[in-house]
């Protein structure tokens, strides 16, 4: 890599919209090079929350109740941990005031509360009245934002946005710069100047300057030898080496355009960058952000899992957004799903039956408190319906036991008439008094 010196602000006059890799009638294309940067894991791991700010941009507002109550949420899966490091709230409204002024009642450490702001030296007064010690500020760094959406150009955007960084700096607010869709961004015509006059600031006033990396459309990949500006290795590498960016004062921020929302925060951990910025149970704009859950699992398993945090509280988030929120999460989703952990085959049931790991890829009981389940289908024969009342009434009824299998006839009689749903469990709670004589 060259030295990060050499590269200097290039104040092009028309857009760079990298056509090659985002034709925009075609599905985007991935490039490769003959580059790769090594693995250099960050030495520290955390996650930071975005569900009370980019959350609140696919759904209806949160309640103050609600947000209060996710935010207890969170801490308490932290467990003072510092896993779960800071989450970022809205300043706008009487109503965001109020939850932020409630949330900062509590006195958790983490996770420490943050604002967000346009850039606009206005906005500071708010942060400074809720008095947050850090702010996001939305820098946007590609062309497409630069030219299109500004109708500016680079060398324009670049002092107006070193402007607001100076006037959060006044007021010694940390500023955490969002580098918005950097995977469609000149990473050396505007990416790493840009960080390199923020590092000359940080260095003059002595207060850390943040950077977090914007996947804004999902469009970074986790692949070392891909090109820039797609390559999330390269990125970060580039960040760290070339802009002289610390590790640990950079975030990635990502959308699951693509089905990479997990694996791209991971990769930007893997080489060396410290935050994974998330939202409960991923919810976010479009098709979504890097679910907090998830990455809180990640970090179990590269860096192994922490005494303090409460793993199982997980479930709890999942059934206040069912119950207290009344948000339907789809039944497949890993770890927060009713049917993450459940089996619909006969043959896995079996499997289960003889050994629980064979079919369940952790134990679900201990580390979420949920059991491993069975649904009952066409599909489940004997050894799932010996499952189901194992699970359900601590039996451990023979698969050729008689009362079973005049469930297992009631069962494959649904489906000779055509049914096509599962038997559902009060179905299955009555069949079963009735098979066992139980009133």
């Amino acid at each position: 890599m060259t030295n990060k010196t050499e590269h200097k602000l290039q104040n092009i006059d028309a857009p760079n919209l990298y056509r090659d890799m985002f034709p925009y009638t075609e599905f985007p294309l991935v490039k490769f090079d003959d580059s790769a940067p090594p693995m250099a894991p960050a030495k520290k791991m955390w996650v930071t929350d975005t569900t009370l700010r980019d959350g609140q941009q696919a759904r209806p507002p949160y309640t103050v109740e609600q947000v209060v109550n996710l935010y207890k949420l969170m801490h308490k899966v932290d467990g003072g941990a510092g896993l779960i490091r800071q989450s970022e709230f809205f300043l706008y409204s009487d109503k965001d005031r109020k939850a932020i002024e409630e949330c900062q009642s509590l006195g958790y450490e983490f996770p420490e509360v943050t604002g967000w702001i346009r850039a606009v030296k206005y906005d500071f007064e708010l942060v400074k009245a809720m008095q947050l010690p850090e702010t996001g500020i939305l820098t946007s760094c590609s062309d497409y934002h630069i030219f299109l959406k500004l109708k500016k150009n680079r060398k324009q955007v670049m002092e107006q946005y070193i402007d607001i960084v100076r006037a959060a700096l006044d007021q010694d607010i940390l500023p955490r710069c969002h580098f918005e869709d950097i995977t469609r961004a000149d990473f050396y015509g505007f990416v790493v100047p840009f960080a390199i006059e923020l590092m000359k600031l940080r260095e003059e006033s002595g207060i850390d300057i943040k950077i977090r990396l914007c996947d804004t459309m999902g469009f970074g990949v986790p692949w070392a030898n891909a090109s820039l500006p797609r390559s999330v290795p390269k990125l970060v590498r580039g960040l760290i080496e070339e802009a002289g960016v610390p590790g640990e004062l950079l975030e990635w921020h990502g959308h699951n355009d693509f089905y990479k929302s997990v694996v791209n925060p991971e990769t930007a951990w893997l080489y060396g960058c410290g935050a994974c910025n998330a939202s409960l149970l991923g919810i976010g704009e479009r098709t979504g952000n890097t679910p907090l859950e998830a990455m809180v699992v990640q970090a179990a398993q590269l860096c192994g899992m922490d005494p303090k945090v409460n793993y199982p509280a997980i479930t709890e988030i999942a059934e206040y957004f069912r119950n207290g929120i009344g948000h339907d999460i789809t039944s497949n989703m890993p770890l927060v799903g009713r049917d993450f952990n459940t089996t619909r085959a006969g043959i896995h049931a079996d499997g289960l039956l003889k050994c629980e790991e064979i079919y369940s890829c952790f134990d679900t009981q201990k580390l979420l408190d949920r059991p491993v389940a069975v649904a009952i289908t066409d599909k489940s024969g004997a050894a799932g319906i010996k499952h189901w009342i194992d699970i359900n009434y601590g039996e451990n009824v023979p698969k050729d036991d008689a009362r079973l299998l005049a469930i297992r006839d009631k069962v494959d009689a649904e489906y000779e008439v055509d049914r096509t749903t599962a038997i559902s469990d009060p179905e299955m709670h009555k069949w079963y008094a009735e098979a066992f004589e139980q009133k």
